[in-house]
Formats: C-alpha cells, structure tokens, sequence
C-alpha cells in the first residue's frame, strides 16, 4: 500500500488498513518507545495507547509537513516522554546510546532492515559532535531542553540553536539517503 492509500484508509476507518498500518509499522514504532522506556510492559501499554492515538487522530495529520512515519513516531516517542514523566515511572530509566538505539533494533524487535531502509544512523553521522548529543539525547534518550542545559551545563538558547542547526542538517540531506 502506498502512503496516500494508508491515510486514506486510516481516515474512512478500514480495519484492513489499521492492520495493514500494524503490520507494516508496528516493530518500528515500538522499538521508538522502547528505547525511551526499558520496561517491556510499560513500553508496550504506551505503544498500544499511542497506536490507538494515531488512528483516531489521523485526521489532524498534514501530508505537507512530513511523512506519515514520521508523524506516527512523533506521537509514539511524545507518548513514551509523557508515560517517563509520569509519576509511575522514575527519571533514572533514561534510554541507552544511539548506537544502541540503531544497532539494538535487530536483536530486540527484528527490524534492522527497516531501520537501515530509514537511513538514521547514516544522518546521524552526518552531524558536528555537538549536534550529535542534543539530537541523540532529545529523540533517543527523551530529555528536555531545560534538562539538557541543567545536566551537562549548556545554556538552554545553545541547545536550542544545536537543535536549530541539527534539525537543518538533517533536512537538507534527508533525500540523500
């Protein structure tokens, strides 16, 4: 299915699509969470509350500002921040590195060919040191960034340029890959 046909499905309510979106997604989107939220259970009562929110809010998605995958992992990796906020869970269960956040995929969730397809760790790579860290630890590792600056003593309008900077780089040679 491509993905006119996905949104279109999703937004007339076909179940075959919803399961199609599953089926084809769901891995990916989980190992989103999961690298937020190390609690298996947790992770996947966040997975299911943000895939029930994807389909019922698709109507709220915009075409003209990004993929649908994209805009599915934000609501996953948004879901994940706001469980890890929560009262239930602590703050010391911050996620790993974004070396084990590609790479981890495989053994975890069996989608290392979808994430070579995705072409993350080759943009990462793309980025200054700098950049690098407040992407990793923004995306990956659900930090804010009012917790960057106070954890490793950046001043919040840095990290907010870092942000800036990097989610430029990241634009421009997202086709490239």
């Amino acid at each position: 299915m491509q993905e006119e046909e996905i949104i279109a499905g999703l937004r007339a309510h076909d179940r075959k699509t919803t399961e199609y979106l599953y089926e084809k997604y769901s891995r990916a989107l989980f190992a989103v969470i999961s690298r937020i939220i190390s609690d298996q259970d947790i992770a996947e009562e966040v997975f299911h509350d943000a895939f029930i929110k994807i389909t019922r809010k698709i109507d709220s998605y915009e075409e003209s500002k990004g993929r649908l995958y994209t805009w599915m992992a934000n609501i996953c990796r948004n879901s994940a921040i706001d469980k890890l906020r929560s009262k239930e869970i602590s703050k010391s269960g911050k996620t790993n590195t974004i070396d084990d956040f590609v790479y981890g995929l495989e053994s975890q969730t069996g989608t290392q060919e979808f994430v070579d397809g995705i072409g993350v760790k080759e943009l990462m790579d793309r980025l200054n040191p700098d950049q690098k860290f407040i992407i990793e630890y923004i995306y990956f590792k659900g930090y804010t960034h009012a917790e960057i600056s106070e954890e490793f003593d950046i001043p919040l309008g840095t990290v907010k340029s870092r942000i800036r900077a990097a989610l430029q780089v990241l634009k421009k040679n997202i086709d490239s890959i």
